[in-house]
């Protein structure tokens, strides 16, 4: 590891203007490939800023997923911890087999086929949302931003379309003083799960179907609520930059190659979910003792790639994001039903004046303002 001071925490809430680099970026990749921070929930945390590094990292399992593997002493809430594997299954929490088990479940389902045949439906569903803001003066990020990536969720889950409502309600919460409302969101959530279950849509049907021998209707509950909670907080965020873009002109009329640079630029998970290690390892020069958490900054990286190098929006390895097809298609059928149905669509605020604030950490940035008018 190269001998750097070490740079300002990227655990602590930022706001700057929408297309300027973070200094603190900078600064990270500077102090060399691995760099060693002070968690939020105490002790230290290592920051992967190579992209060869990041990929070995996202790859190898001696880097493990599982919350049961944190820092003794860890606060959950502080640190973000889903429930540990052994509470509670999840593909985000499972490593190996298992997980490999329960990924099953989901990929057929969101297979890019199978979002392509759905990209109709959320192209319906962007319409109906702008028609009803078309003629105002409004704040995309006040509601729509929100509002849209979950009724598409909730549509595609079978979620009644009169719960959404409930889950705007459990998003917002999310959105102010990060984490002390995480609690009562995450009840949100869930009772969007069960209203999914109850109501008995087609997809939901087909998870409980695919899902590992021996599951039960919790852990079918908690995979809904994965899926609502993930696809949201993710492509909430995205939706600012993507639009901005697009109306200012500085994005590709491309509208796949539009939202593919924007969320390489500005990806909803700057860093990796918390990677532990398994055991004592040798890490570009550095000892790792077991369960040491480690961090792989993807934004940092996406800002360096080489020319054959892949993007680290969603990830990489066995935890490639499984939604990664859906979050794309539902920004691309956005920016297509912008375009073609409100061609006056434009700013009210001039784009180097827009900002964007981060609170810190794994949570993304989100834009603090986008005042439009669609015709």
């Amino acid at each position: 590891m190269t001998d750097h001071a070490a740079p300002s925490s990227p655990f602590t809430s930022t706001t700057r203007p929408l297309d300027a680099p973070d200094p603190n970026r900078a600064r990270l990749r500077a102090a060399g490939p691995l760099v060693r921070l002070d968690a939020p929930a105490g002790g230290p945390v290592w920051v992967v800023t190579d992209g060869a590094l990041a990929r070995l990292v996202l790859t190898d399992s001696r880097f493990a997923k599982d919350p049961a593997l944190a820092p003794p002493g860890w606060d959950r809430r502080t640190a973000g911890l889903e429930p540990t594997a052994a509470e509670q299954a999840s593909v985000t929490t499972l490593d190996g087999s298992p997980h490999a088990a329960l990924r099953r479940t989901f990929a057929p389902l969101f297979s890019a086929q199978n979002m392509r045949n759905s990209y109709g439906r959320m192209r319906d569903i962007a319409g109906c949302l702008l028609a009803e803001i078309a003629t105002e003066r409004i704040d995309l990020v006040d509601d729509f931003c929100t509002r849209y990536p979950l009724t598409v969720l909730c549509d595609l889950l079978g979620v009644p379309a009169d719960r959404v409502e409930q889950g705007i309600a459990a998003c917002r919460l999310m959105q102010v003083d990060y984490p002390a409302h995480v609690g009562e969101a995450m009840s949100g959530f869930t009772a969007l799960a069960h209203a999914a279950l109850d109501a008995d849509g087609v997809l939901a049907r087909d998870l409980a179907q695919r899902m590992p021998p021996g599951s039960t209707t919790g852990d079918l509950e908690y995979q809904i609520f994965t899926l609502l909670y993930a696809g949201q907080l993710t492509t909430d965020p995205a939706i600012g930059f993507v639009v901005a873009r697009l109306l200012d002109g500085t994005g590709s009329i491309d509208h796949a190659a539009l939202v593919r640079d924007t969320l390489t630029e500005h990806p909803p998970a700057p860093f990796s979910l918390w990677r532990f290690t398994v055991t004592d390892l040798d890490l570009a020069g550095t000892v790792l003792p077991a369960r040491t958490p480690v961090l792989v900054d993807i934004e940092g990286i996406n800002a360096h790639l080489d020319a054959d190098e892949h993007d680290l929006t969603f990830g990489a390895g066995p935890h490639y994001c499984v939604g990664a097809q859906l979050a794309q298609l539902e920004l691309q059928a956005l920016a297509e039903t912008i375009t073609t149905d409100y061609p006056d669509a434009r700013l009210l605020s001039p784009y180097d004046d827009l900002r964007h604030t981060t609170a810190g950490g794994i949570m993304g940035s989100r834009l603090t303002t986008l005042p439009i008018m669609l015709t």
